[in-house]
């Protein structure tokens, strides 16, 4: 017991954590003991016991757990500080208690769980509990469904949130334990006690048998809801009401609750989002515009089937939206149309309120459709349309509803007021304010006196529900001129209807505790008693958007139309004859009068005058006949009267009459014309003008103005038309601007502006000013395109009336002003208050939506970005030209919403601009577009450029000003969008609330969302987002208010709470109070805000008082709060688990990376490199981490948990593609957190660590990121040390990451780190660095080796001594590596090893050669690419160059071009000469050598690079995102990446490909871009010609057609470049020749002719070969064509007709030569041909069957030989070895003949003779055939002939001169020819041949050199020496001067090897980036023969023409290649 004796005297504490189990259970009893004792909830004590309470329930011996739980939950129930540590403590209960057998633990681990709720932590708690569920013990799945049934039974469905219950309930019910299933389905019953029927839907897809088991459960339930019974600590108001009504034993009062508890769970709520748009079918968009039916319909059930589910999750649904929008509007076949309906009825249930952007553009398409009579369509077409308006709100769409509402279809007119009749079920009186109800009573008024009766009652029932819901009082001044009968008939209506909610009607919401509330509140209820419901109504359902705001929108719009219709019912008369007129006037005036009336003596008019002005002023006005009257002034002389005092009389009479009588506009056009020519008269004029306003008071200022200015500027009189417009604008001050149709004569005042006449012009201005003083700005809009001039007079009459206030109207139409007080002064309160809004609206606006095309909409959309910013242009050109436009704009909202998001900077300012210019121009119908537009805008905030968020603020504010605050606070958008954890974003928008809060009276409810993120701004890490957070913080209060915020605060973590809790202290004593309510009702409406509280004002006048009030406040937002609360519960939920993990997990914090890397270099911070990792290094990377990470999950990667870093991990790896930018923005910190894995021994982290590493690179390859310097120090040489790990899983790992990683990071560098490796003392790891290192040198070539690869191979060769059998081996399998590599020069590399190493050494090289002649020779090559090329550029971080897939085609050529030479060299195999194996062999040797020797030369060695890589995996090329473009905005990069895909082996990709470049390459604007990818381009297309021929056309599965298709898209586009000659000029030489090789195959392809169509495309190709001929650069065109008949000509296997074909394409480009002579480089061609000769000399082309070739040669020669002349010569710089070339005797034979022959011989002093005229025919045939003579004498083959027929001509020609053709030649040649002769002469007779032919070639030709340099200039000469000293410098072993011509061919291979061939890829490639000049392209062609070398498939038969010296060449290789490797 002395053990014991030590832990007793032990502190409780210190006991609780004992070793020995005893000491534990003493302290758990004694510590149970003093939690009971103390009775301070906040004493010290308890803080002890903080970090114990896991170690209480967690202990492992099941008696000290007894009663540690005991202790546990006394102190969870007593101690203040427990909350802390719930998160720990029911973690443990969960694992380590409820798997305990004993019930009693089980049951205090319950009892803890809810003690926990009960102090407050209820979303902890249920969230451990829900992750118990996952555990595989059932036992504990089993008592963690139980507490949470317990928690739920007791603490109610408020507390416990259900939806995560709900939503893991179905996968408790597959469980495969019986007592899981039983206590889920326990579970399921008590959840259905407390929502109902909302648990029916996401349970329906359980088991039938279960679900009928739960249905018997259900039905046995009570129906009366459960209640709370046990309460939170801040709940013990109603614990105490609740024991007081159990102690009575009844329930009073307590109904409400039960409402509210039904209300609070949405069934939607609880379902999960369903993802539809991946699901949909691919071709869907295709099938939909089908031409069959049967195809749409397809297509239709597939999404049917889809939007059935009942919850959508949100995406972007526009396109498919608009899909189905033209199968209703536009589809023949009703069945679709219905199908469509129903498609959209489900998308809007599914999305519902995320649907409301679209709802707008559908809803006109169904109301149009309703003219359909089929039932099935209606009633689809009705439920689509409910279901859509549940999405937005009635204000929304009330433009769309009131445009039909006097359509002519009566079925239109019927379903829209049904539609509106249902609509208005759902609405509240908040919802119908004035505004928006009064145009639709006007229209459904209009309809109640329809002809048809079905349109009659629809009206009938949408006025009466209007009616039942805004109450009697609200609806009859609309209704003022309906006869009694219609009004009974309303009411009829209005007494059936029943409302959405229950019929709650004016008063409509939950009631609270108020019971009157609940009472239907009569019709004639005033306003005021809706007034505390209305805060409920906005937020339970956000619908009423409209709010009181909308007044502006609609008051003239549709009120005005309205006022129209109903004046023109009264006024307007049918006009009269005149006799009806005469007898009418003869009722009312005296006879004498009518007589005078027309007299010719003018007093007698006069008399006439007054007696009728008597009789009008006595006329009572009822009975007075307007129209007869001023239809009897208007009698003759009528308004001619000459005399001015009858004149100034009948005006006056008019005036009367107008202001007397029932005036209409018919009386008033009969006498508007006289006034209007009287009104400019010195004298009548103020008498017109006294009737043109009478006038305007009978018939309304707007009507009479329009049609007075339009007569007046009809006349031609200056002086009327400027008097016109001072009465117009006197007339405007008396009457006000009401009504007035600017628009209506706005053109007449431009005209006015521009006429001649100053009065006129002043006039026009006056007019102006007085109209500035009504409109503001926006007038000046119609006048911008003015002259400058006029518009500094117009500024300046708009200064003058600046400041100024329009004056109050003294006149009225008498119409409207007894309207006026019907409406209670509403009008008057519209005309003088809400001028500021109104004016914009009276202005006559545009519908731009026809404007707004597809077109334009995809020009917006697409890929190139030059083409969406003319898109842009467009769009920006139309609102400006149609200056005021209406709010529907089609589908630009989705276009725009786009482009705010683009990539391209520019062009989001310029929507941006777009944006403001819309806002302007839509005035306050902007507020529909705001949750599609306006939201996104608040996102632009959150741009790094500042630029970018000047210009989005100023646009949001813009905005704001048109539409008021109310949308954007509505709902969750505003909330979402501050829960962007962008530092930007945050500090802006908060910015702007705090401005924009204080000038609003009323918020939404919805406001309250944004609170927990504004608390969370509060404690950003960035301090102005703290600040502008703070700033706010009082103007959210004061909407608010305190307590709510308060209790807000409940979910936060404790420090927080009481931070912020500080902070609401602070902001409630700075709150700012709330604006006073405007003293009237309509009173000074200034601007939106204020006109939205004024409306407010009148239905909730109690608002004010509201936060003063308890009581008030509790009916005001009682209801709300907790129907609220309980709805959004879900969305609010757990703030600090739930909220904060949806944010990002990485925060992009710009430059913070190289911020980082600087402070390293400069040692401010620790470099991060260590053997093991110490604490410093931890605590410095949380530091950094804390900047970048979100917090959370930095406590879990810190936490000493290690599954929590496995879930970290878990969450990393769901984000890697989400969040790439800012993973590889924290990559350095990501990497070094893992570096500090690799030094943990928990095997499940290490894997999980390398699971996440090989996601993380194969990211960073796609995104072809390139890892810093700083990220692989701190991370590769820890990747190395977990190389040798003992588990063959995590070396496979780190192997395959190792391999990544060079993607990311060069091989080279990666070497060094792998060196370092091999030093390590775990043989593992020395033995899988070895084989890395030698994986690298495979891969990668001797490159990789850094330092040197001796110093390397040194260090590698050592390890082959190594005691470890694995590293011996790894380290000789290295060695061979580098073997393979560079051959024997290994051994030189390796240094000096002992005997033992380099015999095994040895041994093993022989192995390996052994074994590599077996293998394929193609494997290693196809392993490669692999390893070195990443998947396409896909980057947004630091991109690869932007050559990657031009190199990628040069691979992809070059390998082809290998292989078809390989395959040229198969089918040769008519020249027998040295085996091919040996040849091959010593190519290759050659190669390699010229690998090793030290040429300074780095392109030469990336172009060995290059070559490796043979092909790029299929799927790589295809798998790249469609969404390419949207990252990749470089046009080069994008046309690369289409250029690489037209090779394609998949026919579809590269028919895609072809059609975008075809589209480039048809606009000839856009067809520049291709330039510089032209051979690129062309290499592709013949590449996938090759594949057809070879591939496609021979495999049986394709169809046909398809190849045909992918040929004419081939010839499509080729035709197209072929045509722009500026295009085709770049293609090069190599790429020309395989692209007619190409094009001449497939003409000849048999194959396609069988097929249908397959002559039509041989015709094409035909025509495009010719065009290509054409087009080309002539002089590559020419060369490609010399080389292509001369591999056609080695190359028997080939088609007999392909060189025939070749040499045709020849003699028409012969036939171009004398257009095109002075643009072809002859140097060139000339060196081509010479090469031709090399390979064909003259006596080898006469051995071939057909003598064509020779033919078309010679014409060749001769055609330039003739169109040049002698100056030919001059041109043959570019052949270097000329004593070689039989090209230069041929050119001077033939141009001395064509000399000769035309005439134009090179003037030469020394000519002998000249040729007489007369013989000149005889001397030309006699020079001819001496010609062809000397030309067989010149070659080697004929010599002999030659001389024998020079020897018969002399014979027979005696005086034949020889002399001029012995002239030019060489003495040597002279004597040759004489000592021939000669020679025949004296054996004529069949003597035995002198072997002379041998020495001929070579004097030859140094002859010709001679002859050759007397006439060359000294210019050729140092052309010449420039070019051979070029060629020296380049040479490995330096010679001095030209000479040793017999030497040079064994320095190096002839050029002619390489140029005799094809071109080599790599002159061709090349070519692809640079035009090089000449010069340059022969020093190259010599430089990459070293390359090229072994691929020239003629190599042989440049050769074999002498087999000894074919020998002679082998043995000097040889002996070269044997001194190179000495």
């Amino acid at each position: 017991m002395g053990d014991d004796s030590e832990w007793m005297k032990l502190p409780i504490d210190q006991k609780c954590e004992h070793k020995v189990w005893k000491a534990r259970l003493n302290g758990y009893e004694e510590a149970l003991k003093l939690f009971q004792r103390i009775e301070d909830e906040k004493s010290p004590e308890w803080g002890k016991y903080l970090g114990l309470m896991k170690r209480f329930v967690t202990d492992s011996n099941a008696v000290a757990q007894l009663k540690g739980l005991e202790a546990a939950l006394a102190f969870v129930e007593n101690a203040h500080v427990a909350g802390k540590t719930t998160g720990e403590v029911v973690s443990g209960v969960v694992t380590k208690v409820f798997n305990q057998p004993k019930a009693r633990a089980k049951e205090l681990g319950a009892d803890i769980c809810l003690m926990y709720i009960e102090i407050e932590k209820a979303e902890v708690v249920q969230d451990e509990l829900l992750k118990g569920l996952d555990n595989k013990n059932p036992k504990i799945v089993v008592a963690c469904i139980e507490t949470l049934r317990k928690a739920l039974s007791e603490f109610g469905s408020k507390i416990v949130t259900l939806k995560p219950v709900v939503k893991i309930l179905p996968k408790q019910f597959e469980s495969r334990e019986k007592a899981v299933r039983d206590e889920a389905k326990l579970l399921a019953v008590e959840i259905y006690k407390w929502i109902r029927d909302a648990l029916r839907p996401p349970l329906q897809n359980i088991n039938s048998v279960q679900l009928k088991e739960l249905e018997e459960e259900w039905v046995k339930l009570p129906s009366s809801p459960p209640k709370q019974t046990r309460f939170l600590r801040s709940q013990q108001d109603l614990k105490a009401k609740f024991e007081q009504q159990q102690a009575q034993g009844g329930e009073p009062s307590d109904g409400e609750d039960e409402v509210e508890t039904v209300a609070a769970v949405d069934p939607y709520e609880l379902l999960e989002a369903v993802e539809i748009l991946s699901k949909m079918p691919k071709d869907f968009y295709e099938k939909i515009e089908a031409k069959k039916w049967q195809e749409r319909k397809e297509a239709l059930e597939a999404v049917e089937a889809l939007t059935k589910n009942p919850k959508l999750e949100n995406g972007d649904y526009g396109d498919l939206t608009r899909a189905l929008k033209k199968v209703v509007g536009k589809d023949a076949n009703v069945m679709l149309v219905s199908m469509a309906a129903k498609c959209l009825a489900g998308l809007a249930t599914g999305l519902r309120k995320k649907f409301g952007t679209y709802a707008g553009q559908v809803v006109p398409t169904i109301l149009e459709k309703f003219k359909e009579k089929k039932p099935q369509v209606v009633q689809a077409l009705q439920e689509a349309i409910d279901a859509i308006f549940l999405t937005t709100t009635l204000s929304n769409l009330s433009e769309d509803i009131l445009s039909v509402m006097d359509n002519k279809n009566p079925s239109i007119k019927q379903q829209a007021s049904l539609f509106l009749a249902r609509s208005m079920r759902h609405c509240t009186q908040a919802a119908l304010p004035k505004s928006v109800l009064k145009p639709f009573c006007a229209a459904l008024i209009k309809q109640v006196n329809d002809s048809a009766p079905e349109v009659r009652d629809a009206a009938f029932e949408a006025l009466g529900t209007a009616m039942k819901v805004v109450g009697e009082k609200a609806v009859n001044p609309f209704l003022t001129d309906l006869d009694k009968l219609k009004l009974d008939k309303i009411k009829e209506s209005a007494d059936k209807v029943e409302l959405a909610g229950g019929k709650k009607g004016a008063g409509g919401g939950g009631g609270d505790k108020k019971p009157a509330a609940k009472a239907p509140p009569s019709a004639e209820a005033p306003p005021k008693s809706s007034a505390p419901p209305r805060k409920t109504q906005s937020a339970a359902a956000s619908k009423p958007s409209a709010g009181p705001s909308k007044k502006g929108k609609l008051s003239s719009a549709a009120g005005g139309k309205a006022k129209k219709t109903s004046e023109s019912k009264d006024f307007t008369e049918s006009e009269l004859s005149v006799e009806v007129c005469e007898d009418l006037a003869a009722g009312v005036l005296p006879a004498s009068c009518l007589q005078q009336l027309d007299s010719a003596n003018w007093k007698e008019r006069l008399a006439s005058m007054e007696e009728f002005q008597r009789a009008v002023e006595t006329m009572d006005k009822a009975a007075m006949p307007c129209q007869a009257l001023v239809r009897m002034l208007a009698k003759k002389p009528g308004w001619k009267e000459t005399n001015f005092q009858v004149m100034q009389m009948k005006l006056h009479i008019v005036a009367l009459i107008a202001q007397r009588g029932q005036f209409s506009k018919t009386s008033a056009s009969v006498v508007l014309d006289g006034l209007v020519d009287k009104v400019g008269d010195v004298k009548c004029g103020g008498n017109a003008k006294e009737g043109l306003t009478a006038i305007g008071e009978a018939c309304s200022l707007p009507w009479t103005a329009e049609q007075v200015v339009s007569m007046a500027f009809a006349q031609k009189n200056p002086k009327n038309q400027a008097e016109t417009l001072n009465w117009l604008a006197n007339a405007m001050k008396e009457f006000g601007f009401a009504g007035i149709n600017v628009k209506g004569f706005i053109n007449n005042v431009k005209t006015a502006l521009g006429a001649t006449n100053p009065a006129v012009r002043t006039a026009a201005i006056t007019l102006l000013g007085v109209m500035y003083l009504y409109m503001g700005a926006p007038l000046r809009m119609f006048f911008e395109d003015e002259k400058p001039a006029l518009l500094s007079q117009i500024d300046a009459e708009f200064e003058k009336m600046q400041g100024q206030s329009p004056p109050a109207p003294i006149r009225f139409t008498r119409k409207s002003a007894t309207e006026e007080e019907a409406d209670d002064g509403e009008e008057q309160e519209e005309d003088e208050g809400g001028r500021g809004q109104d004016i914009m609206d009276l202005l006559p606006r545009t519908d731009i939506s026809d404007k707004i095309t597809s077109d334009l909409v995809s020009k917006i959309e697409d890929k190139n970005w030059k083409i969406r910013k003319e898109g842009l242009d467009e769009a920006a050109a139309i609102i400006s030209d149609a200056k005021f436009i209406t709010p529907n704009i089609g589908e630009l909202p989705l276009a725009l919403k786009g482009r705010l998001g683009d990539s391209n900077k520019i062009l989001v300012q310029q929507t941006l601009t777009i944006l403001q210019q819309l806002a302007t121009a839509m005035g306050s119908g902007l507020k529909q577009h705001v949750k599609a537009l306006g939201i996104p805008i608040i996102t632009v905030l959150g741009d790094s450029k500042v630029n970018v968020r000047t210009a989005a603020m100023t646009t949001l504010q813009a905005w704001v000003e048109q539409t008021g605050m109310k949308e954007w606070l509505e709902g969750e958008d505003l909330s979402e969008e501050l829960r962007r954890e962008n530092p930007f974003l945050r500090q802006e928008v908060l910015g702007w609330l705090a401005e924009k809060l204080p000038t609003l009276r009323t918020v939404p409810g919805d406001l309250m969302l944004c609170v927990p993120l504004l608390y969370t701004c509060l404690e950003d890490r960035n301090g102005d987002v703290r600040k502008k957070a703070q700033d706010a913080l009082p103007t959210f209060m004061m909407h608010l208010g305190y307590d709510k915020m308060t209790k807000a605060t409940g979910k936060l973590k404790p420090a927080s709470k009481d931070q912020v809790l500080a902070m609401l202290e602070k902001a409630r004593a700075v709150m700012p109070a709330k604006p006073a309510a405007p003293a009237k009702a309509g009173g000074g409406k200034g601007s939106a805000e204020p006109s939205r509280a004024a409306s407010a004002s009148r239905s909730q006048p109690a608002s004010d008082e509201v936060e003063g009030k308890p009581e008030a406040k509790k009916v005001r937002g009682g209801a709300a709060a907790k129907k609220g609360a309980a709805a959004k519960k879900p969305a609010a939920k757990n703030l600090k688990d739930e909220e904060d993990r949806s944010g990002p997990i990485f925060i992009l914090t710009p430059n913070a990376k190289e911020q980082r890397i600087k402070e390293e270099k400069q040692l401010k911070i620790l470099k991060w490199n260590f053997m093991t990792p110490r604490d410093e290094y931890v605590e410095q990377l949380k530091t950094q981490m804390s900047t970048c990470f979100a917090k959370w999950l930095q406590d879990e990667l810190f936490h000493f948990d290690f599954q929590r870093h496995v879930k970290a991990i878990g969450v990393m790896i769901e984000r890697l593609e989400s969040e790439r930018e800012a993973t590889i923005g924290c990559l350095d910190l990501i990497l070094k957190w893992f570096t500090l894995r690799f030094f943990d021994t928990n095997t499940t982290v290490l894997m999980k660590v390398l699971e996440y590493l090989k996601l993380l690179f194969a990211m960073l390859n796609r995104e072809n990121y390139h890892l810093t310097e700083y990220e692989a120090n701190s991370f590769a040489p820890y990747l190395i040390l977990k190389v040798g790990e003992s588990k063959d899983g995590v070396r496979k790992d780190v192997r395959a990451i190792l391999t990544m990683l060079c993607k990311v990071y060069p091989a080279s560098k990666v070497f060094p780190f792998l060196m370092d490796g091999t030093k390590s003392k775990n043989s593992k790891q020395r033995a899988e660095c070895l084989e890395e290192l030698g994986c690298l040198i495979e891969g990668y070539g001797m490159n990789v080796c850094q330092p040197t690869p001796a110093k390397s191979l040194k260090e590698i060769a050592v390890h082959i001594g190594d005691r470890d059998t694995s590293v011996r081996n790894a380290a000789l399998n290295t060695v061979v590596a580098v073997y393979n590599v560079c051959g024997d020069q290994v051994y030189k590399l390796i240094g000096n090893l002992s005997e033992k190493d380099m015999s095994m050494l040895e041994e093993r090289i022989k192995r390996s050669a052994k074994k590599a002649a077996a293998a394929p020779a193609k494997q290693s090559a196809t392993e490669r690419p692999q390893r070195e090329h990443p998947a396409n550029p896909n980057a947004t971080f630091l991109r690869k160059p932007a050559q990657e897939d031009p190199n990628k085609l040069k691979i992809m050529y070059r390998t082809y071009r290998i292989q078809a030479r390989q395959n040229a060299q198969l089918s040769e195999s008519s020249h027998p000469s040295i085996p091919k194996e040996f040849q091959l062999d010593l190519d290759m040797i050659e190669m390699d050598q010229s690998r090793v020797c030290e040429l300074p030369d780095l392109v030469q060695h990336k172009l060995d690079e290059l070559l490796e890589p043979i092909m790029i995996p299929e799927p790589k090329m295809r798998s790249v995102s469609p969404h390419f473009d949207d990252l990749h905005n470089s046009t080069a990069s994008t046309i690369n990446f289409v250029i690489s895909q037209v090779a394609s082996g998949d026919i579809n990709t590269s028919i895609q490909a072809l059609a975008q470049i075809d589209e480039v390459l048809r606009q000839e604007d856009k067809a520049e871009v291709m330039s510089g990818h032209i051979d690129q381009f062309l290499i592709a297309t013949f590449m996938q010609l090759r594949l057809i021929y070879s591939t496609h056309m021979a495999d049986d599965r394709l169809d046909k057609k398809d190849i045909i298709k992918l040929y004419s898209c081939i010839i499509g586009n080729m035709l197209s470049l072929f045509s722009m000659e500026s295009l085709a000029r770049e293609a090069s030489m190599g790429v020309l020749k395989d692209l007619m090789h190409g094009l001449i195959t497939l003409m000849l392809d048999g194959r396609v002719e069988d097929i249908e169509d397959g002559q039509q495309l041989i015709r094409s190709v035909n025509l495009l070969v010719i065009r290509v001929l054409e087009k080309s650069d002539q002089t590559n065109m020419i060369s490609a064509l010399l080389v292509l008949l001369q591999d056609s000509l080695v190359t028997t296997a080939g088609p007999p007709m392909f060189s025939e074909l070749v040499m045709k394409c020849l003699w028409r480009m012969i036939r171009f030569l004398p257009e095109t002579i002075n643009s072809i480089n002859l140097d060139r061609i000339l060196l081509d041909v010479h090469n031709f000769m090399k390979v064909f000399p003259k006596e080898k082309l006469k051995q071939l069957k057909s003598d064509v070739p020779h033919r078309t040669l010679k014409t060749l020669l001769h055609t330039l030989c003739k169109l040049t002349g002698a100056k030919i010569l001059d041109h043959l710089s570019m052949i270097e070895n000329r004593n070689e070339s039989e090209l230069e005797a041929h050119l001077r034979r033939v141009v001395k003949h064509s000399g000769n022959l035309s005439g134009f011989k090179s003037d030469r002093g020394n000519e002998k003779t000249g040729l007489r005229t007369e013989d000149r025919m005889s001397k030309a045939k006699v020079s001819d055939i001496l010609s062809e003579i000397f030309k067989k004498i010149g070659s080697k083959e004929n010599t002999k002939e030659g001389l024998t027929e020079l020897y018969e001509y002399k014979q027979k020609y005696t005086d034949a001169d020889l002399e001029p053709f012995l002239k030019n030649t060489s003495q040597f040649f002279q004597s040759y020819v004489e000592r021939g002769l000669r020679m025949i002469e004296s054996e004529r007779e069949g003597k035995a041949r002198i072997q002379t032919s041998a020495v001929i070639p070579q004097h030859g030709v140094d002859s010709s050199l001679s002859s050759n340099n007397e006439e060359l200039k000294p210019a050729v000469y140092y052309e010449r020496l420039k070019i051979l000293r070029q060629r020296q410098g380049l040479e490995n072993t330096s010679r001095q001067g030209v000479g040793g011509s017999e030497e040079e061919p064994q320095q190096r291979p002839p050029i002619s090897s390489l140029l005799s061939s094809k071109p080599s890829v790599a002159s061709s490639t090349d070519m692809l980036h640079s035009k090089l000049s000449q010069l340059k392209e022969s020093r190259e062609l010599y430089q990459q023969e070293h390359n090229a070398h072994s691929h020239s498939p003629t190599h042989a038969h440049t050769r074999s023409s002498s087999p000894a010296a074919n020998l002679d060449d082998l043995k000097k290789r040889l002996e070269r290649i044997k001194s190179n490797r000495q």
